[in-house]
């Protein structure tokens, strides 16, 4: 990584970056879908990651509306647009720095239509790493999980953020707008299907086993 880079928070650094130290270049995912990325941080990670070892292709789906949480008026709106700005030039500069070929796919919409719009074109079963990281919405993230997981391969790893994420809100807690409740739905259904990791509960990580 670079003095370069426009990040404007350590999120990723603080939750994720640990894990994947150990599991990243130990499982080294060719084909790597994730859903929601903001600024790019776990894009331009996965690049500077695997990119000197291997080509990569990497789709990168999200509405850069915000959540939400993020709908607050005209600036919120206008920040999100400064977002999806960082994110193109955080990761054009991680490719620009990768020894191998980065495949860069950044698909901008709402996440139920892309992802469908991904088996739509035949990539049932087709990546080795997915990462949940959009909507803080359980019925969003539930649908992300369902669809997710087709176009996971057997092998492959899903990776849910924020799982024990909870929004401020003046009546309190509220487990529809976090992700804790669709993704126990989600692996309940899919027992059968998955093996759970054993890492730090915020985030989820399981292993696809099964169809």
């Amino acid at each position: 990584m670079t003095e370069d880079y426009q990040f404007t928070n350590s999120w990723f650094d603080l939750t994720a970056k640990p894990i994947w130290d150990q599991l990243i270049p130990k499982v080294r995912p060719k084909r790597i879908l994730e859903i929601g990325s903001y600024e790019g941080a776990s894009a331009c990670y996965l690049i500077h990651t695997l990119a000197p070892q291997q080509d990569i292709e990497l789709y990168c789906v999200d509405s850069w509306a915000g959540g939400v949480e993020h709908q607050a008026g005209e600036a919120a709106a206008a920040d999100m647009e400064a977002v999806e700005q960082r994110f193109h030039h955080n990761t054009q500069l991680a490719i620009q720095n990768a020894h191998y070929t980065v495949t860069l796919v950044p698909r901008k919409g709402f996440s139920d239509v892309c992802l469908n719009q991904l088996l739509h074109e035949g990539k049932r079963g087709y990546f080795d790493f997915i990462y949940v990281d959009g909507s803080h919405q359980a019925p969003d993230v539930l649908c992300d999980a369902v669809l997710g997981f087709k176009l996971l391969k057997v092998g492959g790893y899903m990776v849910f953020d924020d799982y024990l994420w909870n929004e401020n809100l003046p009546y309190g807690k509220d487990p529809i707008r976090s992700p804790k409740i669709a993704v126990d739905a989600f692996v309940n259904v899919n027992i059968r299907k998955l093996n759970i990791l054993q890492t730090p509960l915020y985030q989820f990580y399981i292993q696809k086993i099964a169809e």
